[in-house]
Order: structure tokens, then C-alpha cells, then sequence
């Protein structure tokens, strides 16, 4: 270890070879018995690194400073947003084909120690072939972005748990229409949301500053960033800046109206993606049409879309009604612009363990939680109604794999499981699984 860092004299550095990706993006190095996990590194490489945090008795954190020995994985970061410190990118600098290989490897390590789910998992399901790109570019597929505003009115990314605004380079995810002529004149610590709808057409919302602007802090705790995210996740006013204040989106056959500031996926192609593969998950497994449908944390309704049309690709289920469960109001009232006169889909709005008692029994159940998961209290009350099959999808590795070890130990198998590298040029990745009730358990 050095006892400093000549670029900053007052941190301490170390040379370290990681060998690994953790979940959260890191690569995992060791060092006298000692975890630490390195940001901006690829697994293989000897770097030096520079400790960013040491509080923890049993790892440290740390970012590269130098790449000792590189990767040949490694290739020029394809962000600017990234290359200039944004939090956006983390994985920019990593070819795509090998950060998919090292995303499926970090989903296959949480399912095993998250979830405790046994090796058969992945040799007998779709992940063992990888994670699925969902379009040969890995830029440009983002349709929607929000955006900081800084002290003087300029739009950007805010850094790497920062409050500092990255501003006049552009993030390599969103479409090149969405930041096109977006610089400033905006009202200070305010956000921007812009969406692309399936028209071309752009929408752009200026939603207004939190009540405690940003103090202009770096380096925050994840528990900073985590009460951030809540504070910015009340509501604010709104001012429209251009476009409306809903968007168009399609899938198949139908169409949403979805608030700008609302819920629909980043990447263009995942709505159509995912839908395909629920259906083809319950096509595959249930033993018998089913008559009634559970589409829990449902939102505007695309899944419940797909178990009843013939036009996304996979054929008609034969599914009689989906109940469309969930507590954004303004999800819902899309879904019931979508689905007026389409007397198979019944919404309830409210919180999905509060609501699950009074819908009639599933034969199937189609859940998308929030990046929190669906936890013991709605799983265990999705057990109790006896489900024939029931797809999860999930878009936090570590609470992926836990809901589906809960699923397990209530007598469910995993009998179907795919990524979906819906993120490109992060570590996120997004999983699919299928399971089905054990019959001994019947």
C-alpha cells in the first residue's frame, strides 16, 4: 500500500488485482485478508486505487486512479457524462458483450447466496446462455431521463453520489433527440424530465426544486442517496416547457397515455420484450388456460396487455380476466383509458398486500415490484392463493434473488429465467423468472 495519493496528498492508495464484478458495479480485489471493492475497474486488472472509504471493519471502497495492468475488455468510456465524473454510466469503459457476461455472473452469484437457490437453477433455464441485450446499440436506447439543474440555471448529471452537476456533456444513454438543444436558462436545483413518446414527438418538464436545495456536497453515504431519492420522489410542482404533459407509447396493438413525470421503461425495447416473455413463460407452463390473471404492482396495464391480446407475437393465452393491481393513480387512469370497454381487465387501485385479500383466485400471477422488491407479506399472501404459475420480474438483483427464495420456501420452483441487460453501460441488469407451485405441495 502507498501512503498517499501523489494527485491527492492527503488519500491513500494501493495496488490491488480485482477479480470479480459485485453487485452495485464495483470490481472485488483483495488485500491482506481484507475486501475492497474498486470502482472503475474490470475484473482481471491490477490497478491502483484510491481508498475512498475505510470505515468498515471488513471492506474498503476505493476508485482507480491508474490502470496498472489493463484489461483487455477495457475500451475508451463511449460517455462523456461518465468520463467527466457523472453517476450515470459505471460500466462505460467495459466492452458491452463482456459487461453482459460479467452481469450474468453477478445475477448467478446473488441467486445462490441471496436467494439460496441451487446450482440446477442455472444450468436448466435461459440464463445459463447469458444476459440478452435488448438492442445491438448500447447508446441511444434511453426514451426517457431526468435531468439536475445546478446553481446557475444548466442542465446535467449529477456525479458519482454528488451533488455536483455534470453539465455541457451528454450522458451516451438517451436517445440524441432527447438532450438536443437542452443547456440552460432553467430554475435553479430544479429537475428536468424529457421523454421521447413512439412518435418522435419530445416532452419536457421542469419539476420544481426540493424544499432543501442541494448543498453542494460529493461523496455521499448510500444512505444519503437513498434519502435523497425519497425527498425527490414527493410531489412538486410542475411547468410544462415543451410538448405535453403526456406522452404516446405503443406496444402491440395498443396505446397509453402516460404522464411525462409517470412510470414507463427507459430502454424503447423493453415493454415489448418483457411482455413477449411473460407470455411465453406462462404459455410454456401452465397446464390449462387461465381463467384469471393477476397483474400485481400492474401499473398502466402493458402485461395485463399481453396476456389478452394476439398481437405481441406469442398468441392468445385464453386468459378470461386480469386483475390489475396497483397504488399509482395516475398508472391506473391510463390503464382505464386503455382497457374502456375491455370488460376482462378490473384495476384496483392500493397497495398490493392490502388488496390481494379480496381478488378472486388466480390460476396465474404476473408481479413487477419496485427496485424494494415484493417482500415475505405479499409472496406469502401470493402463495396462499395457490397460483398455478407465477412470473416475477425484477429489477434489483439482491432483492430478485431474495423474493425468489421466498417463493421457494412457500413450495415454488424456478422453472424459467432470463436477463435482460436493459441498462446498457451500467451494472444494472433486469431478470425474468418463472415458477410453478410444486405439486407435492398441492
Amino acid at each position: 500500500m502507498s501512503p498517499t495519493d501523489p494527485q491527492d496528498p492527503g488519500s491513500t492508495t494501493l495496488e490491488i488485482t480485482v477479480d470479480a464484478l459485485a453487485n452495485g458495479g464495483a470490481a472485488v480485489g483483495r488485500t491482506d485478508g481484507r475486501v475492497v471493492f474498486v470502482r472503475g475497474a474490470v475484473p482481471g486488472e491490477r490497478v491502483r486505487a484510491r481508498i475512498t472509504d475505510d470505515s468498515h471493519p471488513s471492506f474498503w471502497r476505493a476508485e482507480t486512479v491508474e490502470i496498472l495492468d489493463a484489461s483487455p475488455h477495457r475500451v475508451p468510456s463511449v460517455c462523456a457524462a461518465a468520463a467527466a465524473g457523472a453517476g450515470c454510466c459505471d460500466l462505460a469503459f467495459i466492452d458491452p458483450v463482456h459487461a453482459r457476461g460479467l452481469k450474468r455472473d453477478v445475477l448467478v452469484d446473488v441467486l445462490r447466496r441471496v436467494g439460496h437457490l441451487p446450482d440446477t437453477v442455472v444450468a436448466d433455464t435461459d440464463l445459463d446462455s447469458g444476459v440478452r441485450a435488448l438492442a445491438d446499440d448500447p447508446t441511444g436506447w434511453r426514451i426517457r431521463t431526468r435531468l439536475a439543474v445546478d446553481d446557475a440555471g444548466f442542465a446535467g448529471q449529477l456525479g458519482f453520489r454528488a451533488d455536483e452537476v455534470i453539465t455541457r456533456v451528454s450522458c451516451a444513454q438517451p436517445d440524441p433527440r432527447i438532450p438536443a438543444g437542452i443547456d440552460g436558462g432553467f430554475t435553479p436545483h430544479a429537475e428536468l424530465v424529457i421523454v421521447l413518446d413512439d412518435a418522435g414527438r419530445r416532452h419536457v418538464t421542469e419539476l420544481a426544486p426540493v424544499a432543501t436545495p442541494r448543498p453542494g456536497r460529493s461523496g455521499r453515504s448510500r444512505k444519503q442517496v437513498q434519502q435523497r431519492r425519497h425527498r425527490l420522489r414527493a410531489p412538486r410542482a410542475e411547468r410544462l416547457l415543451e410538448g405535453t404533459d403526456v406522452a404516446e407509447h405503443r406496444v402491440g396493438a395498443r396505446s397509453w397515455q402516460i404522464p411525462v413525470t409517470g412510470f414507463w421503461q427507459a430502454h424503447r425495447n423493453a415493454p415489448e420484450t418483457y411482455a413477449n416473455t411473460i407470455v411465453e413463460f406462462a404459455r410454456a407452463h401452465a397446464s390449462t388456460p387461465p381463467r384469471v390473471a393477476w397483474d400485481l404492482y400492474g401499473g398502466a396495464g402493458v402485461f395485463a396487455a399481453a396476456l389478452l391480446d394476439r398481437d405481441l407475437g406469442v398468441g392468445d393465452l385464453g386468459v378470461g380476466a386480469v386483475h390489475v393491481v396497483d397504488s399509482d393513480t395516475r398508472a391506473l387512469a391510463a390503464a382505464e383509458k386503455t382497457f374502456d370497454g375491455d370488460d376482462r381487465v378490473v384495476i384496483h387501485a392500493g397497495e398490493v398486500a392490502a388488496q390481494i385479500g379480496s381478488l378472486p383466485h388466480p390460476d396465474l400471477v404476473v408481479l413487477d415490484p419496485p427496485r424494494t422488491g415484493a417482500g415475505e407479506r405479499v409472496i406469502g399472501a401470493i402463495a396462499a392463493a395457490e397460483p398455478d404459475v407465477v412470473v416475477h420480474v425484477g429489477c434489483d438483483a439482491a432483492r430478485f434473488a431474495r423474493d425468489l427464495g421466498l417463493f421457494a420456501g412457500h413450495g415454488y420452483s424456478v422453472v424459467g429465467l432470463r436477463g435482460f441487460d436493459a441498462f446498457v453501460l451500467t451494472h444494472h441488469v433486469e431478470a425474468i423468472a418463472c415458477l410453478v407451485r410444486n405439486r407435492s405441495t398441492a
